[in-house]
């Protein structure tokens, strides 16, 4: 069972509900299963498409520290600008703010905690959470799963 289907089965039995997953929401660019699979590896299938998260301090992208634009993995979007990212300790890529009509987002409250999930709003890939400590001017963290981005130097 993926991670995704145990936690609705989980929500619903607790009578918790929630917003739709990324898998029932229609999205701009949409592929089946076996599309997404051939595409992605096994881990980035399992982030993006399963809403897991790749191991704190794995990505190439947490050490990013060119000019340029980060883009979804799944459709090429252009996500979040450089000058975002700011080193968060955490050993994910975090950035303070999305680029305009780049990401949507939903409730998530798996592991009996809410939190703000972010996703791609062209093709709905999960990307990560966004936190409320963050530095200025947004005081926000988008955390952000490296195998979810791909980098295109400025």
């Amino acid at each position: 069972m993926t991670r995704r289907g145990f936690l609705a089965t989980s929500a619903a039995m607790l009578g918790l509900g929630g917003a739709a997953s990324a898998a029932e929401e229609r999205f701009e660019i949409s592929r089946s299963e076996a599309e997404w699979r051939a595409m992605l590896s096994d881990l980035e299938y399992e982030v993006m498409r399963e809403e897991a998260t790749e191991r704190a301090y794995t990505s190439p992208l947490n050490d990013e520290k060119r000019d340029g634009t980060f883009l979804c993995k799944g459709c090429d979007l252009p996500l979040y600008a450089s000058e975002t990212k700011f080193d968060s300790g955490t050993g994910w890529p975090s950035f303070y703010e999305a680029l305009p009509d780049a990401i949507g987002t939903k409730s998530d409250r798996s592991f009996f905690m809410t939190r703000t999930e972010c996703h791609c709003r062209r093709c709905g890939s999960h990307l990560g959470h966004i936190f409320d400590d963050g530095p200025p001017p947004t005081g926000k963290r988008h955390c952000i799963n490296g195998v979810s981005l791909s980098f295109r130097p400025a």
